[in-house]
C-alpha cells in the first residue's frame, strides 16, 4: 500500500487525488493532509481519511480545525511553515502530492526531496522559481519527480520508451481559455466572474485566471524545460479548443505522438501516483465521432502577452522566472479583488520584470529574495 501526503488537499488537484484514494482503498492510504484556509473541507477529509497529521496556515486556523473534528480523532494538528515542512517530510509517507497553489509549494517540495520522498508534482511554480535547484536536489537524493499537470503527464507518457536524443519538439496544447474568440478591444470590460468561467476545465481561481491570460501555458513552458531538459525554442504552444489532445511530442523522423483523453485531471493524477501501473478509473474515452474534428491554431501573442512574458523569463533565466511568477500571483489576486483590470495583469508583470536586476545562477536565498522583492514591487505598481 502506498502512503501519501497531500499538500493542498482542499484544492482541485487535492480533492481529485482523494477521490482516487477513495476508489482504491487497498492501494493507497493518507498519512498527512494540508490546507491553507478551507477548514471545513479539511475537517471532512480528516474524518474520512484519518491522516496522522493535518496542517493549516496559522495557529488561529489550527484552533478552528480542532473545534471541527470529533473528539475521538487522534490526528495531530500543526500549522505554519514548520507544519507544511513536517507534512512534506513525514516519516511514514512514501509519496508526496504537491498540490499547493503558488510559490508556497517550493520549500515543502524541497523538504520532501531531502527526505527522499517520491514527488507527484502539481505545483508548477516550484520548477518555475527554482527548477535547477529542484532537479539537482532530486538527482542527489535519487528522488523521482512525476508530473501531475495534464500537459506534462501527456508529454511524460509520449516520451516513455523513446530515446531522448530522438526528440525534435514538444507541443503543449492549450484550450485557449474563455476569451479565445473575444476581441482584444473588449478585454477591458472583463470581470473576475467572466475569467473564472472556463469553458472546459474545472480549476481553482488562480489557475483559472492564469488560463484566461495564457500565463498558465507560459508557466508550463518553463516547467517543461526542467522536467524534460528541453530548451524553450523547442517547446511550442498550440491552441486546441477541444482539449482532448493533452500534449504531443514530435521526433526527428517526422513522427508525432500525442496523448488523448477526456478533459479530467483524475487521469493524470492517477498515472502519477500509481506509476508505472494504470488504474481502472472507469473513465470514458473521448467521443471521437461526436467531436467530429480537432482544430488547432497559433496563440495570439498580442491579445495574450503573458505567454510572451513567460517565454522571455524562461530564455533569460536566473531570478527572472521567480519574479515573473511573483508578479503574476500579485496581479491575479488584485484582479480577483477588483483592484486592477484584466488588461493590467500583464502591465504589472512587465513593469516589475523591467525593474528587476536579474541574478544568474541564483542560490535558493537569492530566489526567495527575488520573490519577496517582486511582490513588494508589484503591490507598488498595483497601488499606483
Amino acid at each position: 500500500m502506498k502512503k501519501l501526503s497531500v499538500l493542498g488537499s482542499t484544492g482541485s488537484i487535492g480533492r481529485n487525488t482523494l477521490k482516487i484514494v477513495e476508489m482504491f482503498p487497498d492501494r493507497f492510504s493518507i498519512k498527512a493532509l494540508t490546507a491553507a484556509n478551507n477548514i471545513t473541507e479539511l475537517a471532512l477529509q480528516i474524518e474520512k481519511f484519518s491522516p496522522e497529521i493535518a496542517v493549516v496556515l496559522d495557529e488561529k486556523r489550527s484552533r478552528h480545525l480542532k473545534s471541527k473534528i470529533s473528539s475521538g480523532s487522534d490526528v495531530q494538528i500543526l500549522y505554519g511553515e514548520e507544519g507544511y515542512q513536517a507534512a512534506a517530510a513525514y516519516p511514514s509517507t512514501d509519496m508526496v502530492v504537491t498540490a499547493m497553489v503558488g510559490a508556497a509549494g517550493l520549500i515543502p517540495t524541497l523538504h520532501a526531496i531531502d527526505a527522499g520522498k517520491v514527488i507527484a508534482l502539481a505545483n508548477k511554480e516550484t520548477l518555475v522559481m527554482a527548477g535547477e535547484i529542484i532537479m539537482k536536489a532530486a538527482t542527489e537524493n535519487d528522488v523521482k519527480i512525476l508530473p501531475i499537470d495534464s500537459e506534462h503527464s501527456a508529454i511524460f507518457q509520449c516520451l516513455e520508451g523513446h530515446r531522448p536524443e530522438d526528440v525534435d519538439k514538444i507541443f503543449l496544447t492549450a484550450s485557449g481559455g474563455p476569451f479565445l474568440k473575444t476581441p482584444a478591444k473588449d478585454f477591458g470590460a472583463i470581470k473576475p466572474e467572466d475569467a473564472l468561467n472556463h469553458p472546459i476545465w474545472e480549476m481553482g481561481k488562480k489557475i483559472s485566471i492564469d488560463s484566461a491570460t495564457l500565463m498558465n501555458k507560459g508557466l508550463e513552458v518553463i516547467e517543461a524545460t526542467y522536467f524534460f531538459g528541453m530548451p524553450p525554442d523547442r517547446i511550442d504552444v498550440i491552441i486546441h479548443p477541444q482539449s482532448v489532445i493533452h500534449s504531443m511530442v514530435s521526433y526527428k523522423d517526422g513522427s508525432v505522438i500525442a496523448q488523448l483523453g477526456v478533459p479530467d485531471m483524475k487521469g493524470a493524477i492517477a498515472y502519477a501516483i500509481s506509476f508505472p501501473e494504470r488504474l481502472d478509473l472507469k473513465q470514458p474515452i473521448p467521443d471521437f465521432a461526436g467531436i467530429g474534428a480537432f482544430t488547432f491554431e497559433q496563440p495570439d501573442l498580442e491579445k495574450f502577452p503573458c505567454l510572451s512574458l513567460a517565454y522571455q523569463a524562461c530564455k533569460t533565466g536566473g531570478t527572472l522566472p521567480a519574479v515573473l511568477n511573483a508578479a503574476n500571483e500579485q496581479a491575479v489576486d488584485a484582479f480577483l479583488n477588483q483592484r486592477i483590470a484584466f488588461t493590467q495583469i500583464p502591465e504589472v508583470i512587465t513593469s516589475v520584470m523591467e525593474a528587476h536586476a536579474n541574478v544568474y545562477n541564483p542560490t535558493l536565498d537569492e530566489i526567495m529574495e527575488a520573490d519577496r522583492w517582486a511582490r513588494e514591487r508589484s503591490l507598488e505598481e498595483i497601488n499606483n
